[in-house]
């Protein structure tokens, strides 16, 4: 049959189509199809009732999903273009992303990185359907630890492995979990089989490249034939109890016997009302309900806390016995980086904290953007240009300006005003300065930017690489027009100029931003650009 039709897969489809290929994902063998979907939704199982507990689709936009019918097959590609796979067109649906979020991940609360996704990122239809193997992803970098399921459980049968622990892991290990898992160790009698993902975890989280350096210097410790390290190109979504299940079955497909699970496993953290959106103990009682079913043995996460009068580590249950103990939260540990202070030996080991401190340098060392946003005429240009002068005046770091007229005349030229061609302008401005950023230079950025979500984005993406300022110039529209030396809001109350932000399209205000200016005429170029030179000194960035 004649294959019509082609979709490039974005990161997370890779990460998921990969996973099914080399069996991973196994029962799976293809994206869900609508039948499977809606019982994975509503029990945490396919129709043919085998466990599985988070939906893994292929989502398309509308324009493309009218082109398909049944049957049709698909040539499913990576971003360079390569043949990963070809897909049978199955099921052709519009999910509902409330249902999915509140059964899924119990909430629909957008600081949830899955559902957000939902709601910011997914297209709005599903395709299912059986996908065979063209050719593997290509992966560069690690492929000495890149294991199937199929390579792991032969690499463990040479060892004489009969008990394996699985550890995930999406962050740097030190000391504490080096305790935890000798002890899980010789409470089992196995070997641990140490398997980061390497795929998308929660934004903002270290990169696997710096983590997997950090992995390579742990291996170390442990003796040379009880560990195995490999990596996972797995997409998490940070679903909590049913993500802890998706993990058990990749593990067991894996060959593992165990899998350490901690206490609030795969959580993403705190909600709208600053609570953990999932029990701390709820993945644990879901994964014991279920391990028989699966065929591996959950063993619990023990947390570990220093203890200085015996100069080693002890469970936090057990720590009411001594006099005082000691540990370091993520965020501890983040202000310790930032302030370019010494990460305590006792807590993790001199190798790691050098490369700890090597890829994430004192934020006074860091690149960072500088994001203006505002109406036309609010003056941000000219503040921008201001700051930008300030900047090179001290010349400790490279700065570039983005000013939105230089990027609509250099980088978006074909570009018109439609709302999608807005976002595409502010994105490229946000690729742009995350290169910078990523650099440890600075970016000053100033476009209207109208839109809260491209911003967001914006902020999401660089602030993966170093510091995010917005800056929110308030200036009212009655000054706008006032000062408007181009004529154009005249024109644009005349209707001869059609999308014009702040009359015929509209502007969405900051929920956030780090600062708020306003340029109303009440305060001079320079004291603005000062005032804003020393909040971002204050932050620590200068």
């Amino acid at each position: 049959m004649k294959i019509k039709h082609s979709w490039t897969l974005t990161d997370r489809q890779l990460c998921d189509c990969e996973l099914m290929l080399d069996g991973s994902f196994s029962p799976l063998n293809g994206f869900m199809v609508e039948k499977d979907y809606i019982s994975v939704l509503k029990t945490m199982r396919l129709e043919n009732n085998k466990l599985f507990p988070i939906p893994i689709v292929l989502d398309v936009d509308e324009k493309f999903s009218e082109k398909l019918d049944f049957g049709d097959k698909i040539v499913l590609l990576d971003k360079e273009g390569f043949q990963i796979a070809q897909m049978s067109v199955e099921s052709i649906w519009k999910p509902d992303f409330e249902e999915e979020a509140d059964l899924v991940y119990g909430t629909s609360d957008r600081l949830h990185p899955a559902v957000n996704y939902l709601f910011k990122q997914s297209n709005n239809v599903y395709v299912g359907g059986a996908i065979k193997k063209i050719k593997m992803p290509n992966h560069y970098d690690y492929k000495r630890y890149r294991l199937t399921p199929n390579a792991a459980k032969l690499k463990f049968k040479k060892l004489g492995w009969n008990k394996v622990i699985a550890f995930q892991t999406r962050n740097p290990l030190h000391r504490a979990h080096i305790e935890m898992t000798h002890r899980s160790m010789q409470k089992l009698d196995a070997n641990l089989f140490l398997h980061p993902v390497v795929g998308l975890t929660k934004p903002g989280d270290i990169n696997h490249y710096i983590r997997v350096r950090c992995y390579e210097h742990i291996m170390k410790k442990y003796s040379k034939r009880s560990i195995v390290l490999g990596v996972l190109p797995l997409a998490m979504r940070m679903g909590g109890p049913r993500e802890a299940l998706l993990h058990a079955i990749i593990r067991k497909n894996y060959g593992c016997t165990h899998i350490i699970v901690g206490r609030d496993h795969a959580g993403p953290g705190k909600n709208s009302q600053g609570k953990l959106f999932y029990g701390m103990y709820d993945a644990q009682e879901l994964l014991k309900k279920h391990q028989s079913e699966i065929g591996i043995t959950m063993e619990p996460f023990q947390f570990m806390v220093y203890v200085p009068d015996k100069k080693d580590y002890v469970p936090i249950e057990n720590a009411k016995n001594y006099k005082a103990y000691k540990t370091i939260s993520g965020s501890e540990l983040r202000d310790i980086l930032e302030k370019g202070k010494e990460i305590p030996e006792w807590f993790t080991y001199p190798e790691v904290a050098s490369e700890l401190k090597k890829s994430m340098p004192p934020i006074n060392k860091r690149g960072f953007t500088v994001f203006f946003t505002g109406l036309s005429g609010s003056g941000k240009s000219t503040i921008a240009n201001g700051l930008l002068i300030k900047m090179l005046e001290i010349g400790e770091r490279p700065v570039t300006l983005l000013d939105g007229d230089l990027v609509r005349t250099h980088l978006s030229s074909e570009l018109g005003f439609s709302k999608k061609h807005r976002s595409i302008n502010v994105q490229r401005i946000g690729f742009v300065a995350s290169e910078i950023t990523k650099n440890r230079g600075i970016a000053i950025c100033a476009p209207i930017a109208p839109y809260e979500y491209d911003r967001i984005q914006n902020r999401r993406l660089i602030s993966n690489f170093g510091g995010y300022i917005e800056i929110y110039v308030n200036t009212s529209l009655i000054k706008c027009e006032e000062r408007d030396s181009k004529g154009l809001y005249k024109l644009a109350r005349q209707g001869k100029v059609k999308q014009f932000t702040g009359i015929s399209d509209p502007y969405e205000e900051p929920t956030n931003p780090e600062i708020t200016v306003n340029s109303d005429g009440s305060k001079s170029p320079e004291q603005i650009v000062e005032i804003i030179y020393e909040k971002i000194k204050h932050m620590g960035y200068i």
